[in-house]
């Protein structure tokens, strides 16, 4: 390496170096003006961790005074430049519970509701973290009903109503997987799966999960004792007509087909 290069590294470092230094030096101060002055700088050069823990620090120092809602505010804007969604939240929470009439409420309810939306679990965890943010959301739109966000927030309830009927789905799709063990889980299914369809009318996955009810009827009657083969082949015929007739496009159609050919041969022969 070039004998200049080295140089402009080393004084680089030793400039990353002393600047680190005194920034934990001024944490460790009682200056809070010069914490405050510099948080602001951080903040202004989105330099947001640093600028995170500087607000943190000062936030017990400055609550009840005419700084306070301003520290919060962007503390909750650090948090979520940050991409911490989860401390946002919590942030943006705090602002408009502590200044429901304050400058920046409409904005923390709008950005608490994103923020929680953007951590939605996968749906194949649990769903109470999707829940809340719809629960957000929906807040927003009872404060701001003609906010220029309206759109957004639809946006985002539609986009977390599909994570839970896809949770709604992946639960009814194990049921049908788990069959017989434990007990009869093709009745679960069923249930699990009408219960989506009321809950989530206009979801993508509706005719995936009206699939998952025929299946779950179809292997229901298989296992059946010869007694009742008969009723129960002839429900899942009525089935295949109610899916043929909603979905004439579903690319389970097929499947379904062969389904209802099986049921009709085993009526036939009987």
């Amino acid at each position: 390496m070039d004998s200049k290069l080295k140089y402009f590294f080393v004084i680089l470092l030793t400039l990353c170096g002393l600047s680190s230094c005194a920034h934990y030096r001024l944490l460790r101060s009682d200056d809070y003006e010069a914490k405050w002055s510099k948080a602001n700088e951080y903040y202004e050069q989105g330099k947001y961790r640093k600028a995170i823990e500087l607000l943190e620090d000062m936030k017990p120092v400055y609550k009840g005074t005419d700084r306070a809602e301003q520290a919060v505010y962007m503390l909750a804007n650090s948090y979520y430049r940050s991409k911490d969604y989860y401390s946002a939240t919590a942030q943006y929470q705090l602002y408009y519970k502590t200044f429901p009439k304050g400058n920046f409420a409409e904005d923390c309810r709008f950005m608490s509701g994103k923020s929680a939306y953007i951590n939605s679990p996968d749906p194949r965890l649990s769903q109470e973290g999707t829940v809340s943010a719809m629960d957000e959301l929906n807040v927003f739109l009872e404060y701001y009903p003609y906010s220029d966000r309206r759109e957004e927030v639809e946006f985002m309830l539609n986009e977390l109503m599909e994570k839970l009927a896809y949770k709604a789905y992946l639960n009814s799709q194990l049921y049908l997987n788990l069959g017989n063990f434990l007990g009869n889980n093709y009745e679960s299914c069923i249930i699990t799966a009408n219960n989506a369809l009321v809950d989530f009318p206009n979801s993508r996955y509706r005719h995936d999960l009206a699939f998952l009810i025929l299946q779950a009827r179809f292997e229901y009657a298989k296992m059946s004792v010869d007694v009742q083969k008969a009723e129960r082949f002839r429900a899942v015929r009525d089935e295949y007509f109610s899916f043929a007739n909603e979905y004439p496009e579903s690319s389970h159609l097929k499947e379904a087909k062969h389904i209802f050919d099986y049921c009709e041969k085993q009526l036939t022969t009987k």
